[in-house]
């Protein structure tokens, strides 16, 4: 009798450990998301430079150390409204970026890859914005040490020869005359390790895109304008703004605005293919 007792104590206790164990990760991961979200609000808000740099410093050291927390993965930090935090559609990993700005003519992105496990332990990939350090950044693959940063709005899914590829879409605010929108696709070689970019944007070249071969894709416009660039999952199309320039000068980028009509991509065979117009 008592060893039967026993057996059933064991039993309920592995079964009720790890719900206390995740209470116990949450209330911690609450704490933590509370100094987090005051570091982040500064990061954007903070008057001086040197303040928003103090900010950013001590986000990112308390996000990793957050993140450590077991099955951390799967708490939001929905308080963090100034931070993209963007899960895959297969929830294979989530990644986290934010905008950093000296002045209105120089901005930098921060971010990070962060994998699910299924022991809940931290598997994190830091992303360093290599903008900065080229000139050309459409030409080439690049890997989370020279990284074009963007703050990311969403995530498309794609398939091809049972591979999975991710379309991600982001903002970046460029400088003080031009704002760009980015595609960017990103893989995972066989020990997890991220590539972005590739021959997977097929269009003709004009003197508004990014010349072929174009690794990633950019629409870059004038700052006051909103130039649309997203995935409509209605009708399975990325989207975005023609654009033609204000004062017929094409190759100024700042000139450029919508010009009413819609152009896009489809997915076929492992590649965007470019829709010169789509109607809604």
């Amino acid at each position: 009798m008592y060893k039967k007792q026993f057996f059933l104590f064991l039993l309920l206790f592995a079964f009720l450990y790890p719900h206390a164990q995740t209470s116990i990760n949450e209330k911690y991961l609450q704490s933590a998301e509370q100094m987090l979200s005051k570091y982040a609000f500064d990061i954007v808000n903070a008057e001086e430079m040197v303040d928003r740099l103090r900010a950013d410093s001590f986000f990112t050291r308390n996000l990793v150390q957050a993140l450590k927390t077991p099955y951390s993965f799967n708490y939001s930090f929905d308080s963090l409204k100034t931070i993209s935090r963007l899960y895959a559609p297969d929830s294979s990993f989530r990644i986290i970026t934010w905008q950093l700005m000296k002045d209105f003519t120089y901005y930098r992105y921060k971010g990070a890859i962060q994998l699910k496990t299924n022991d809940g332990s931290l598997k994190l990939i830091p992303l360093y914005d290599g903008t900065d350090f080229t000139e050309k950044p459409t030409d080439s693959v690049r890997t989370n040490e020279n990284w074009i940063g963007a703050l990311y709005y969403n995530i498309v899914l794609k398939k091809f020869n049972n591979k999975n590829y991710y379309t991600l879409i982001g903002y970046d605010e460029n400088d003080a005359r031009s704002t760009k929108k980015w595609l960017e696709v990103l893989t995972f070689d066989n020990n997890n390790r991220p590539q972005f970019g590739g021959r997977f944007f097929n269009y003709p070249n004009d003197a508004i895109k990014p010349p072929q071969p174009a690794y990633r894709f950019c629409l870059e416009f004038k700052k006051e304008a909103n130039a649309k660039l997203n995935y409509d999952a209605e009708i399975d199309r990325i989207v975005f703004a023609k654009l033609v320039s204000e004062t017929g000068e094409i190759s100024k980028k700042h000139t450029l605005v919508p010009y009413g009509t819609i152009e896009g991509f489809k997915w076929e065979l492992g590649k965007w293919i470019y829709i010169p117009n789509i109607e809604f």
